[in-house]
């Protein structure tokens, strides 16, 4: 199916994954999850990774530059490096 570059002719998610990524990429988006439903989480690093790098990455006093890097609150990570660190 030859598809033209105008993507009004497309369904919204798809039209919406065209304009951001191209046609080829909304289309193997289609052939691959058509019909699923798919959520994606508000995080895009593994929780377990973060808490890795953090453990590696704190030195005493960068808490809040940790906090920023990884997008998670200064409470968090006092609690992870807390109950990570028995």
């Amino acid at each position: 199916m030859k598809l033209k570059n105008d993507f009004n002719h497309l369904n919204n998610v798809y039209k919406e994954i065209a304009e951001e990524f191209g046609i080829d990429i909304a289309k193997r988006f289609y052939e691959n999850f058509k019909g699923l439903q798919v959520n994606f989480p508000t995080r895009f690093l593994n929780k377990d990774y973060v808490i890795q790098q953090i453990k590696r990455e704190y030195d005493g006093s960068n808490l809040k530059q940790l906090a920023l890097k990884y997008d998670y609150s200064e409470r968090w990570i006092r609690v992870m490096l807390s109950e990570n660190s028995k």
